[in-house]
């Protein structure tokens, strides 16, 4: 079993309800039947409404109570809806962002997993696996990024669910992926045969200190929506977009020796464990030619 571990080499135990929901739907067959369901487009309409309107506000406080969260963190105001809940800001200070040019920070508050970049590599992102060129939908893109490194960061729904820029630079350009849900046979044993992809989208970023940088927002497959500001340029810890209700993903792409990940992520990434990480926290380092000599 996977499990989660602070930068002091410490455990930690997270509640993992809705992961643990989600892996249920998917593994029988009555769950797959309901997540058809639930995946048409009128159903996730109707499930984003109710999620924006002000009946949802009922189950703010024991969700609060429930998770734990530390609302002194986060601007005080009064919520309108469950979305206004959870795409909640954080006070100004709370995180601290490394400003030293050569580190690069988590864009995040998450869970993060380091994957080394190669012709097998398959992500695992949301219970499903995807190889490069499948995420990114682009081939000759996916071929720009071998050798390097891959960081998928993983926000569960007590996080703070907005991102921020890992670096000064410009957008090169941006893509969105609608998501996707097939069950070839409703009636199936196990996980398979079941074809999904999350909604998805990726900016193309041109940073200072780590080359040319793919950062991808994953959103859920329901509700989840993603919201990102339109920016051609974006300085160090600028906030970058939000996620709606669903919990969701960032996956980070770089370039052959451009970056160096911090040793104790690469250690648990290879124990198939996830490492938890706060916004503007040092995860790595600007790649210098003598790591290699």
């Amino acid at each position: 079993m996977m499990k989660v571990w602070n930068r002091h080499g410490e455990e930690i135990v997270s509640n993992e309800g809705q992961n643990n929901l989600l892996k249920n739907l998917y593994g029988n067959i009555l769950g797959r039947s309901v997540l058809k369901v639930l995946t048409l487009p009128f159903i996730t309409h109707l499930g984003g409404a109710v999620m924006n309107s002000s009946l949802s506000k009922k189950s703010i406080s024991s969700f609060v109570e429930k998770n734990n969260i530390d609302m002194s963190q986060y601007e005080k105001k009064e919520y309108k809806s469950y979305n206004d809940f959870f795409t909640r800001k954080i006070i100004e200070g709370q995180r601290d962002i490394d400003d030293k040019a050569e580190h690069l920070i988590s864009p995040a508050d998450s869970k993060v997993t380091y994957y080394p970049i190669d012709e097998n590599t398959h992500l695992l992102i949301k219970d499903s696996l995807y190889t490069i060129s499948e995420l990114l939908e682009d081939e000759k893109l996916a071929e720009k990024y071998k050798g390097g490194v891959c960081l998928i960061c993983r926000l569960c729904v007590d996080d703070y669910h907005r991102y921020h820029y890992i670096d000064n630079g410009k957008t090169q350009c941006y893509k969105y992926i609608k998501g996707k849900f097939h069950t070839v046979n409703p009636i199936a044993n196990d996980y398979y045969p079941i074809y999904k992809q999350n909604s998805r989208a990726y900016s193309l970023l041109s940073t200072e200190n780590f080359g040319e940088v793919i950062y991808m927002e994953v959103g859920a497959m329901m509700v989840g929506k993603i919201v990102n500001y339109p920016k051609q340029h974006f300085v160090k810890g600028e906030e970058k977009g939000y996620f709606e209700f669903g919990g969701s993903t960032i996956v980070l792409l770089f370039e052959k020796n451009k970056v160096a990940i911090d040793q104790d992520i690469i250690n648990n990434s290879l124990n198939h464990d996830e490492t938890k990480v706060h916004l503007g926290e040092k995860i790595g380092v600007k790649f210098d030619k003598s790591m290699i000599e």
